[in-house]
């Protein structure tokens, strides 16, 4: 995946783009916690989410810039 995506003539790091990815995932996954009830077991919930969101946009991060 080359480094830099144009979108209309402006240049974004691909890192944008899988910000917005790992965002998306994360929502899907925060929903699927959320309904199965996951999160009657996390100390701090929204820290949970942080976390989950981290290590996703980490690991998404990594198959790019390995």
């Amino acid at each position: 995946m080359p480094r830099e995506v144009p979108l209309h003539g402006v240049y974004l790091p691909s890192l944008t783009l899988l910000f917005l990815l790992a965002f998306l995932l994360g929502w899907g996954l925060d929903r699927l916690f959320a309904r199965f009830g996951l999160y009657r077991h996390a100390w701090h919930p929204a820290l949970l989410r942080v976390a989950l969101f981290t290590c996703l946009y980490c690991a998404l991060a990594l198959t790019i810039y390995r």
